[in-house]
């Protein structure tokens, strides 16, 4: 039996489940500890308090993050499963009707009646299902969402993104807290967002920009509260 050649590609669309849960989870640890450090920090709290508010931020943050992608995996998770055996179901009482349905598909991709009928009559006849599932409802195993490895990543990356403001918190003067956290944490978005669009194949100054803007306004935001409300206080 001939044996089709093997060619080695590595395609981003591979990284998708893995990369956006720790792009997303270190961009949010850097953010939000940040930010919560500048507004504590603004308010004119010691340098303990404000180490303290950002430990507290990074356990609290990183279990909510770790929860809500494991919530938000799984209801993606049953969804397919539920769409996945409702088209068992269809094959196995209208297997007709569902090769007319696949031939269609093909059909509206621009393959001719007939091949693609032919085309379809083969791919059931090997894995009906998983034809349906890839090219009617477009699920396949590159998008199969994995909800612990979700939370896992989400978790792990928040808590290494959060470490770095912290670390600023630890080595820096209690007068120069506030501009050295927000100068380093945006060193740090800046760094993260490049390497999100190098492993994604995106435009990596476009990332770095786009993750930055919105970090310094999250951190001016904060650091006017707090200074705000220390000031009130």
């Amino acid at each position: 039996m001939s044996r089709l050649p093997q060619y080695p590609e590595s395609h981003f669309v591979y990284r998708i489940g893995w990369l956006r849960a720790a792009v997303l989870g270190a961009n949010d640890g850097i953010l939000s500890t940040a930010s919560l450090i500048v507004g504590v920090a603004a308010a004119a709290a010691t340098q303990n308090e404000v180490l303290i508010a950002g430990v507290a931020g990074l356990v609290a943050g990183a279990m909510s993050m770790a929860a809500g992608e494991y919530v938000s995996v799984s209801s993606q998770s049953d969804s397919e499963q539920a769409d996945l055996a409702r088209e068992r179901k269809e094959l196995r009482e209208n297997p007709g009707l569902e090769l007319d349905e696949l031939a269609d598909i093909y059909v509206n991709r621009g393959v001719d009646r007939d091949l693609a009928r032919q085309v379809a009559q083969q791919l059931m006849a090997k894995d009906a299902l998983t034809a349906h599932a890839r090219d009617e409802l477009g699920i396949s195993e590159i998008t199969t969402p994995r909800p612990v490895q979700a939370a896992l990543t989400s978790a792990l990356s928040f808590s290494v993104g959060a470490a770095m403001p912290l670390l600023m918190v630890v080595v820096s003067p209690v007068g120069a807290l506030v501009p050295i956290v927000a100068a380093a944490s945006l060193g740090f978005l800046a760094l993260l967002g490049a390497i999100g669009a190098r492993a994604g194949g995106a435009s990596i100054l476009r990332a770095a920009v786009r993750v930055t803007f919105w970090g310094a306004l999250a951190m001016a935001l904060t650091a006017g509260i707090g200074k705000l409300f220390g000031t009130v206080v």
